[in-house]
């Protein structure tokens, strides 16, 4: 019994690992049964490597699952040093074209089909209600539940068009949060009723277009469980997931390692409070190869006590194995939109259209910020590195990089100031940053990110900052 208990405990776990090439331990693991791994950035050089590394990976478990984070836009793991060749949802939702988003989503399936990926851990169907929220931002749609709802649903859509399962996340919604949850536990005290009509209405859209998999969050829900994150409570799970909303897929946790998840009891812990609650696949987070072994028998001993029943455990196991697969794709992709159609989702202000019109070069002003955790360190907007359009005007005009996270002076600058950053209305040094150099002449602010509501560092909002949101953004810079 132990012995079966433990092949199908390690049928749960979702690991990652360290490096380009799948290490001898994580190979014996999985033929003693591990459900599969979670790649991430630094797993990644490029699309023919990690076909090699999932071949490897299936050559020892033929049903292994492949997951990555690709959300297009901001989050991207393919495409992480020159930044992704998608949209993003935070500027679809803005065009607010279905079959634009379906065919941004079906492009994101054929790479990672040719790439032998099989679960994407994407899209977030979030509504980003909060414009301080440090983690969502313009992964969202939007902030209308219904518009997150519907380009969520043809997201999916078009994604598992291909062959390629999705994973809606983060249940039952993180965009309500000034709290990021790889950081520390966001508390969202909302009732029931008001759940299901804002937050809930993305994730009834997700399980009508027939999703694989849902994500958790790592949110405290009082209202509903004050005793434990909705990733680790059976009454957002299963009472809420499971039996009011009908969901039959796999329920994926997000990553354990969080500070929201195990910050207070470790991983091993809230990995059998997530399966107790009704969760089926771990995502162990991050070069989370050595916590295997303790997770494993933590796993074994809590059936062995009864806190964790069997069934429950052969329950998760079986939907796991049950994943969509990817399929031969045989068709090309849908032409990606022209970077003009792209900027016309942007918020752009009348005084800056009237700025860029004038003519003359700018000085331009780069506010780096410390990315999230779920971003990470990628290329973004016109100072991708791989742009082709990155050039003429905008590459010889002059650039100042400044530390938005820190507190340094100001940089003194003659003449107009093009200052290009994200969620700059978050960062007290980038506010002062535009501030002063308004103070001192001409200014037009480009937030690359979620802007305010009042658009005071938004003079033009792009609603995200990926490679080709940037080369749209140089449509309007460079005419």
């Amino acid at each position: 019994m132990t012995e079966e208990v433990r092949r199908l405990a390690a049928g749960v776990l979702l690991p990652g690992f360290v490096g380009t090439e799948l290490p001898e331990g994580l190979a014996s693991r999985l033929e003693a049964g591990l459900a599969g791994v979670c790649l991430f950035g630094a797993n990644v050089r490029d699309v023919p490597q990690v076909r090699a590394l999932t071949d490897a990976i299936r050559a020892v478990r033929p049903e292994a699952v492949v997951a990555i984070d690709e959300e297009g836009g901001d989050v991207t793991r393919l495409h992480m040093p020159e930044g992704s060749p998608e949209p993003g949802n935070g500027v679809l939702g803005r065009i607010d074209d279905e079959a634009l988003t379906a065919a941004s989503a079906r492009a994101i399936g054929l790479e990672l089909a040719a790439a032998g990926v099989s679960l994407d851990l994407a899209p977030t169907v979030d509504a980003n209600t909060n414009p301080d929220n440090p983690v969502i931002g313009a992964r969202s749609f939007g902030a209308d539940p219904a518009l997150v709802a519907r380009h969520g649903a043809a997201w999916i859509r078009g994604l598992q068009s291909t062959g390629v399962a999705a994973c809606a996340k983060h249940f039952p919604g993180h965009g309500d949060t000034a709290v990021d949850s790889h950081l520390g536990l966001p508390v969202v005290d909302r009732p029931l009723g008001a759940l299901r009509d804002r937050e809930l209405i993305p994730f009834v859209a997700a399980i009508g277009a027939g999703v694989a998999a849902v994500m958790t969050s790592h949110l405290l829900l009082p209202r509903l469980d004050p005793d434990a994150p909705a990733t680790m409570s059976r009454r957002i799970l299963t009472g809420l997931l499971r039996e009011e909303l009908g969901f039959g897929g796999v329920i994926v946790t997000d990553a354990l390692d969080m500070a929201g998840a195990s910050g207070r009891i470790g991983i091993p812990a809230a990995a059998v409070r997530a399966l107790v609650a009704g969760a089926d696949l771990l995502c162990l987070g991050r070069e989370s190869e050595p916590h295997l072994e303790p997770v494993l028998d933590a796993i074994v001993a809590a059936v062995d006590s009864g806190e964790l029943p069997l069934e429950r455990l052969r329950d998760a196991a079986a939907r796991v194995r049950a994943l969509v697969r990817p399929s031969a794709a045989a068709l090309p992709p849908d032409p990606r939109p022209e970077p003009a159609r792209l900027a016309a989702g942007f918020d752009v202000q009348r005084s800056a259209a009237a700025a860029l019109a004038e003519p003359g070069d700018w000085t331009v002003v780069k506010l780096d910020v410390e990315a999230n955790i779920a971003v990470g360190v990628t290329g973004w907007g016109p100072f991708a590195a791989a742009d082709p359009t990155v050039g003429g005007r905008f590459s010889g005009w002059p650039r100042v990089d400044v530390d938005a996270d820190g507190d340094g002076p100001v940089p003194v600058i003659d003449g107009r100031v093009l200052v290009i950053g994200r969620d700059i209305h978050r960062h007290p040094h980038a506010r002062a940053v535009v501030d002063r150099l308004r103070a001192a002449g001409p200014v037009v602010a480009v937030d690359m990110g979620w802007p305010s509501p009042d658009r005071r560092y938004a003079d033009i909002a792009t609603f995200g900052s990926s490679r080709a949101v940037g080369a749209a953004l140089l449509t309007l810079l460079t005419p």
